[in-house]
């Protein structure tokens, strides 16, 4: 500015106004600055499918919304330490915001000017659709967290002058992230394009992306079963006709570099290896988590959980923690070892917790276990039930494979397993989505949302005296309280649509009660 204004003086004193405006933008634009036309938009997508997976600011909204709050809700896992107010259905504003606060200013950043950048440019088309994908694989998640949320005016602060965005209703979200899913993908041919070089999900294979998008449409289409089981049918037999993910070489995932820095590991892991040791030892398995596997003799087991208990591997009950003077203290749990303390339960398997280890965003057999809940409500889907409920489970078991250091199931241990516990007909959609909750630990997200969708498995709720629920496990993510001083107007509409206020038991719209 000071520049500006001496050169614009001079101008006036020596030459005239006329002379000085016909070079003051020649003479005022800094030459190393990147313009839009000399920038890689491959960039963006890099960023963001990086900060999918976890912001760089350590872990900020992955210990926080992940591994606080949904992990423990869903009763992946347990634990007894304080601040996890997840565990306790206690409400702490800043940790329930830090979702929300991360994924605009991080992902939705980016994935708009992915798209905005490669709009109407030809040359750039497979990036921009891919892009789209991207965009509503990342809306997807934060409307399902909270609901109502700002999406057709988002990120547009640049491009259209929007600061103070509307909050749109959610059956709106999905309308239009399925209308995008349905064209980016159909629009993709099934090649690979050798002039990608900034994605880290599948290396510009759009044949993977076109099933990576008809798998993610399958998965929004069945998020519609409780609200609109027509609509539900109707895209999920669109997303099959379209080709979903055929094996676990479609799963969508990014791997990890353990020696990158904070910047590039594994935002779990960041959180349960490195951060503050109380973590490695007092975030356990949930014994509601054990427990399941344990009733199935299920392989995954004792494969993804390691314990130094030679009595067994046991489970942390949720709503314990360290205090004596309470009946929910440690030392009153079930299997509880004075001698081990907190090493009384087991915790993730190490593989699990690397810095190398990767982030897993849809898997292929996720895609089956929807397949077969939509086969036993009656959708088209190239299969039964139950042919698809065995290669779901088979593809979970399978998947583990795919994480460094870790022991691979074998096909016999699968085999033994799906013969002592058949497809039971009678009891389909909890058998079904009981196993998509194993199959989605370190997705907790997802698997929160699929429990409040689908009501399984059923979790008995702890009912802690620090909760605010009354006993009753939480069905959203109350909006930050930043919002009401940047975006009032906008926020108050959207809470007076909810049933139940801007609280912790309010229900997003196809969460139907």
């Amino acid at each position: 500015m000071k520049k500006t204004l001496i050169y614009m003086l001079l101008c006036a004193l020596s030459f005239g106004a006329t002379n000085c405006d016909s070079h003051f933008e020649e003479l005022n634009t800094d030459p190393s600055r990147v313009k839009a036309d000399a920038f890689n938009p491959q960039y963006l997508l890099t960023t963001a499918q990086l900060r999918y997976s976890g912001s760089a600011d350590f872990s900020y909204e992955t210990w926080r919304a992940q591994l606080i709050y949904t992990s423990t809700m869903v009763q992946h896992f347990a634990t007894t330490i304080g601040y996890w107010a997840g565990d306790k259905y206690a409400q702490n504003d800043a940790y329930l915001s830090a979702y929300w606060e991360r994924s605009y200013d991080e992902q939705v950043k980016n994935v708009v000017d992915l798209v905005e950048l490669t709009r109407e440019k030809p040359e750039l088309a497979n990036l921009h659709n891919v892009g789209r994908i991207m965009k509503v694989l990342i809306f997807h998640r934060i409307t399902d967290l909270y609901g109502d949320i700002p999406y057709f005016e988002a990120g547009q602060g640049f491009y259209k002058q929007i600061f103070t965005p509307k909050y749109d209703k959610q059956e709106d979200i999905y309308a239009d992230m399925l209308k995008e899913l349905s064209e980016a993908t159909a629009a993709l041919p099934a090649e690979t394009d050798a002039s990608f070089s900034g994605d880290l999900m599948y290396g510009g294979d759009l044949s993977k992306w076109k099933k990576f998008g008809n798998s993610l449409m399958l998965r929004l289409g069945m998020r519609l079963t409780k609200v609109n089981e027509a609509q539900a049918k109707e895209w999920a037999e669109k997303a099959v006709q379209g080709g979903v993910m055929a094996s676990i070489d479609d799963n969508a995932k990014i791997l990890h570099d353990a020696a990158g820095g904070r910047p590039t590991v594994n935002r779990i892991s960041q959180v349960l290896a490195t951060s503050n040791p109380e973590n490695q030892g007092y975030v356990r398995w949930s014994k509601t988590f054990v427990d399941y596997l344990k009733n199935t003799n299920d392989p995954r087991l004792p494969v993804i959980a390691q314990t130094r208990n030679e009595a067994g591997i046991f489970g942390l009950p949720n709503g314990y923690e360290l205090d004596i003077t309470q009946e929910t203290d440690i030392s009153k749990a079930p299997n509880y070892d004075a001698a081990l303390s907190q090493y009384s339960y087991a915790g993730p398997a190490s593989f699990l917790i690397d810095l190398g280890a990767p982030t897993f965003f849809l898997t292929y057999g996720e895609v089956e276990l929807l397949l077969a809940e939509a086969a036993q409500r009656g959708f088209s889907t190239g299969g039964t039930a139950e042919s698809h409920y065995i290669a779901g489970v088979t593809a979970s078991m399978k998947t583990i494979s795919q994480y460094p250091g870790s022991t691979a199931i074998d096909d016999v241990a699968i085999a033994n397993y799906l013969t002592a516990n058949p497809f039971d007909q009678a009891n389909a959609l909890e058998v079904i989505n009981s196993q998509y909750w194993v199959t989605t630990i370190m997705n907790d997200y997802e698997a929160y949302s699929n429990w409040r969708r689908s009501g399984y498995p059923v979790l008995t709720p702890v009912d802690h005296r620090a909760g605010v629920t009354g006993g009753v496990i939480p069905r959203r993510f109350p909006y930050p309280a930043a919002e009401a001083a940047a975006n009032a107007a906008n926020l108050d509409e959207a809470v007076s649509r909810l049933n139940g206020g801007n609280t912790l038991i309010s229900r997003v719209w196809w969460d139907k009660q």
